[in-house]
C-alpha cells in the first residue's frame, strides 16, 4: 500500500511545494488548508501537472479540527506515514524587531495557540495512525530562529531577528520535538524539526534568499529518512542546527 502523508498549511508556499515534491514521489498526500476555496486552487494547480493529491480542510484555531483529520484519514486509508506540521504564523509580520518587552499576551497566546498547541493536539491525535505505518515519521517545521545557542550570539547571523513570540513558540516545538522522539525512541518513528530556509514566502518577506521552489528539502529529507536515520534532532537540510 502507498504511504499516506497529511501536511498542514499545505495550500501555498513551503506547505505546497512540499506537497507537490511528495506527491510526485508516488506518496499520497493529503493537503491541509484552512481556507478550502484556496485548497481548491492548489488543488487545481497540481491536477494540471498531473499530480494528485486530496484535500481536507484543516484550520490550526480550531480545537475540533485535529478529530476531523483523524477520522478523515482512518476512515479512509487507516494508517498515516507521514505528518507534517507545517502551519504557523508570525502575527507581527517582521523578524527583525526587539520586541521582548513590548509584545502582548495575545499576541503571544495566539502565536503560541497555531505554532506549538495545535500541533501537540494534531500529533496526539494521528499518532494511533501512526504507529500502524511501518515508518512513521513525524516533522515539525521550525525555524533557525528558534536556536537558543546562536541567538546568545552577538556575532549570530540571526542576532538581530529578535521578534519573541515566533521565536519563543518555534522553541517550544522543538522541546516537544526532543520529548517526543525520546518516548518514542522504541519504536520505528522518527520526530524532528526542521529549518526550511529563509524563504520567500508572506512569513519570510521578499528580501529572503531562497526561492520557494527550493523549500521543500528539508521536510522532504527529514519525511522521507531510513531506518537508520537521526531523531529528535533539529536540521536545515543535511546540516545539524544547535538548540
Amino acid at each position: 500500500m502507498e504511504k499516506v502523508a497529511f501536511i498542514s498549511g499545505a495550500n501555498r508556499g513551503i506547505g505546497f511545494e512540499t506537497t507537490k515534491k511528495l506527491a510526485e514521489t508516488g506518496v499520497k498526500v493529503i493537503m491541509g488548508s484552512r481556507d478550502l476555496e484556496k485548497g481548491r486552487k492548489a488543488n487545481d494547480d497540481l491536477s494540471s501537472l498531473g499530480i494528485d493529491v486530496d484535500l481536507l480542510q484543516y484550520d490550526a484555531q480550531d480545537l475540533e479540527a485535529p478529530q476531523k483529520v483523524y477520522q478523515y484519514i482512518n476512515e479512509k486509508y487507516k494508517k498515516l506515514d507521514i505528518l507534517i506540521n507545517n502551519a504557523g504564523v508570525l502575527l507581527t509580520g517582521n523578524l527583525f524587531v526587539t520586541n521582548s518587552s513590548s509584545v502582548s499576551d495575545k499576541d503571544v497566546k495566539d502565536t503560541f495557540q497555531i505554532n506549538l498547541f495545535s500541533v501537540i493536539s494534531l500529533t496526539q491525535k494521528l499518532l494511533p495512525l501512526i504507529k500502524k505505518s511501518k515508518a512513521g515519521r513525524i516533522v515539525n517545521v521550525s525555524t533557525i530562529l528558534s536556536s537558543l545557542t546562536l541567538h546568545s550570539q552577538k556575532d549570530s547571523p540571526i542576532a538581530p531577528a529578535k521578534e519573541f513570540a515566533y521565536n519563543a513558540s518555534k522553541t517550544a516545538l522543538n522541546a516537544y520535538t526532543i520529548h517526543l522522539a525520546s518516548e518514542l525512541k522504541d519504536t520505528k518513528i522518527k520526530v524532528n524539526s526542521g529549518h526550511p530556509g529563509w524563504v520567500k514566502t508572506e512569513l519570510g518577506g521578499p528580501n529572503a534568499p531562497m526561492e520557494v521552489k527550493d523549500s521543500y528539502k528539508t521536510s522532504m529529507r527529514l519525511a522521507s529518512l531510513d531506518e537508520d536515520g537521526p531523531t529528535g534532532g533539529l536540521f536545515h537540510e543535511n546540516d545539524i542546527i544547535p538548540w
